[in-house]
């Protein structure tokens, strides 16, 4: 007689059952607002970080600008990369109903975590000192920049665990508890950052390095926390070790994760070639024309938080053989993410001043800001489409198109707008002109294998997030 299962048991199985079978957008709505929670709190924790940053004192703050970018792309990697390719092959397997599969994911995705961690340790300790000189670090702020990137690339390992012990929960449909793990984090830095920036009581403050080694204690606490939850199998599957590592698992993940990073970087590549071009130009302009674009960066997390419940849904379902209903899932996350970046991009183009003031009053940087706004920002629903979609070929393990789109878009930028503004003296508002015809061609490319015809269906297995008659 099998053994009842356990409450943890029962939850995974309503989630698998949810996401194979529940009405599409309220679905879709559930999953994303757990993770435009953490969204938000981690970009209060990015806030708070700069502020207490900000009063040590010049130097400190322009070395933290220094390294920001470089965190910024390995949080990227390691949670929407790497990341977003393990959540698709463990939903891809609990879908299929081979739970045996789904835990040996999980135990190659912890050493994919290590292997990356462990690279970009060394690739800062070492190549450090050349990448911030190169990115124009001297002096005080070159060493401000080391010592803060020092203390937190020691614990690069700790970070893309977090991040994979996140997306393990995910790919199995549990939001939930990476997000109150994550969002979490804020109460920790608000805590812990001031007491090792500046110290308290007998305990000596560590400067700029203490608030690196805070972003740390906050990634080894979420690691504890859902590692904990893994080892006990409370998200429906299990971290077990000892199990046989094999290179199709490998591959599962990095053939989704690995083309992902070329995306990432495709996506920071692009803001850096337009911001070359715009360099020429003069220092108010680029000023200006950088705060304008941060609003685009901003859009990342706000599509994220749809497009990791659509890594899920559509991987469980493809695994399922649901494509139809995968391809539902694209076209309805899709247009929830445009819809929203749209909003956002129609009220910073109708008004600028509203969010270029927060920063600058400068009346030229400001003119700049705005021309970027009015031309680029009222087609932000087309990035957040194209970057939707490329959250679904994740889940569908089909890359190909949105890694296209994301390289075309670079392509565009760099070649057409070096043409433009270089050789035919477009200046800014040419390039800006330039911007959107990419964004349209970023989001056209990436609709291609989601209006293809679906092919015909196989039949559903009941979702199977526990062997038959197993018990936890």
């Amino acid at each position: 007689m099998n053994a009842p299962a356990t409450p943890a048991a029962q939850a995974a199985r309503a989630r698998a059952d949810l996401l194979l079978r529940g009405p599409v957008g309220p679905t879709l709505l559930k999953l994303a607002v757990p993770n435009l929670v953490v969204m938000l709190a981690q970009a209060a924790a990015n806030f708070l970080e700069s502020y207490y940053v900000g009063l040590i004192g010049v130097d400190a703050l322009a070395g933290a600008a220094l390294v920001f970018p470089v965190v910024m792309l390995m949080q990227m990697m390691s949670a929407g990369g790497i990341g977003g390719g393990i959540s698709s092959a463990i939903a891809r397997a609990l879908g299929a109903g081979d739970h045996e599969r789904a835990e040996s994911l999980v135990m190659h995705s912890v050493v994919i975590a290590l292997g990356f961690g462990v690279v970009f340790t060394l690739c800062a300790l070492l190549g450090g000192p050349w990448l911030y000189a190169a990115m124009g670090g001297r002096d005080a702020g070159l060493s401000a920049a080391l010592t803060y990137s020092n203390a937190i690339f020691c614990g690069a390992t700790l970070l893309w665990l977090l991040n994979a012990f996140a997306s393990v929960l995910r790919g199995s449909g549990n939001m939930r508890l990476p997000a109150l793990v994550l969002a979490g984090g804020v109460g920790v830095l608000l805590v812990v950052s001031p007491v090792l920036i500046f110290g308290a009581g007998p305990l000596p403050g560590l400067g700029i390095a203490g608030a690196g080694f805070a972003l740390v204690l906050y990634y080894l606490l979420g690691c504890l926390v859902l590692g904990r939850s893994l080892l006990r199998g409370d998200g429906g599957v299990r971290l077990r070790f000892g199990q046989p590592l094999r290179r199709d698992h490998f591959a599962d993940i990095l053939g989704v994760g690995g083309v992902a990073i070329v995306n990432n970087v495709n996506t920071n590549l692009s803001v850096v070639a337009a911001t070359a071009l715009v360099a020429p130009l003069g220092i108010p302009v680029l000023a200006g024309f950088g705060l304008g674009i941060r609003l685009e960066y901003l859009q990342v997390p706000l599509v994220f938080g749809i497009g990791t419940g659509m890594v899920a849904m559509i991987g469980m379902n493809v695994g399922a053989g649901q494509l139809a209903r995968a391809r539902q899932i694209a076209w309805t996350g899709a247009l929830m993410a445009a819809a929203v970046t749209e909003v956002v991009g129609l009220a910073a183009a109708l008004f600028p001043r509203a969010w270029l003031g927060l920063f600058t009053h400068d009346p030229a940087a400001i003119e700049a800001g705005a021309a970027y706004l009015r031309h680029v920002a009222p087609a932000y629903g087309l990035f957040g489409l194209g970057l939707a979609l490329y959250f679904a070929s994740q889940g569908a393990r089909r890359m190909g198109w949105s890694t296209l789109a994301s390289s075309v878009r670079l392509l565009v930028i760099a070649a057409l707008g070096h043409l433009v503004v270089t050789r035919m003296g477009g200046g800014l508002n040419g390039l800006l002109t330039v911007m959107v015809v990419a964004l349209a061609a970023f989001a056209a490319i990436a609709c291609v294998p989601w209006v293809r015809r679906v092919p015909e269906e196989r039949p559903s297995p009941t979702p199977s997030v526990l062997k038959p008659g197993e018990a936890r």
